[in-house]
């Protein structure tokens, strides 16, 4: 997105457009195709999900054709892990590289083994403890849950947003409030998972005889293999 005028422009390409993903169908065998894919703009021309799409579409409330609700649709598939997994901010990848993704962010380490040599905040582990006993909460659900608040624990969307993008943690779909009447109301919110529920501990963590460094060169080699005239200090900041 850039701003022209104050306001916030998607970036796009022009309908007729050979490359243009035009349905939730297409995007999906893209990002199998690809391995993994940003949400917005970022520091790869061409490399996301706005750059590949008609900017009038979004927001339109049309599943057929508004990229910003297939991510709820692919979400809530449960094959293509969604959450904030390149910088903080969202993105697809897809179950094939997934564990490569966790054995590089994670260097090795589970959750708890992490925990005990001090390399997650306590915060952090209040968050997965939680998770650990729901299949999965609305991220409202689970801030007061885990002890966030007023009273409470501080900054829980930077926590959550560390655990995404350390695999720990996925958005495994989006709901809206219902209010005492049973009514939908207001945005639609995350629903929280740990990657683990969603794919398998098995699979997660199927890459991690891989050496960290090893898995960022696998990820490394085949995002400048897409893109050749990346400059390799943007494309190791978009996987860090």
């Amino acid at each position: 997105m850039i701003t022209i005028d104050g306001k916030w422009t998607m970036e796009g390409l022009v309908p007729s457009d050979p490359r243009r993903i035009k349905t939730v169908d297409e995007l999906r065998k893209y990002i199998n195709k690809v391995g993994f894919l940003p949400f917005f703009k970022g520091g790869i021309d061409g490399f996301s999900l706005e750059e590949l799409t008609v900017a009038d579409t979004w927001w339109s409330g049309n599943i057929a054709e508004d990229p910003w609700m297939w991510r709820e649709v692919i979400a809530g598939e449960g094959e293509i892990a969604y959450g904030k997994l390149f910088r903080g901010r969202a993105g697809f990848i897809s179950r094939e590289w997934f564990p490569i993704f966790a054995a590089y962010r994670r260097d090795g380490y589970d959750f708890d083994s992490r925990y005990e040599d001090g390399l997650v905040s306590r915060r952090q582990k209040k968050v997965v403890d939680i998770l650990n006993i729901y299949d999965m909460l609305p991220s409202y659900e689970l801030k007061r849950l885990a002890g966030f608040g007023k009273e409470g624990e501080k900054n829980f969307e930077g926590t959550i947003s560390e655990l995404q993008m350390r695999t720990y943690v996925i958005i495994r779909s989006f709901r809206r409030k219902r209010n005492k009447r049973n009514e939908e109301y207001g945005w639609s919110v995350a629903d929280y998972m740990l990657s683990e529920k969603l794919f398998g501990e098995d699979h997660v963590r199927s890459a991690y005889g891989m050496l960290a460094n090893e898995a960022k060169d696998r990820i490394m080699e085949h995002l400048m293999r897409l893109f050749p005239e990346t400059d390799i200090d943007e494309a190791e900041r978009l996987i860090k």
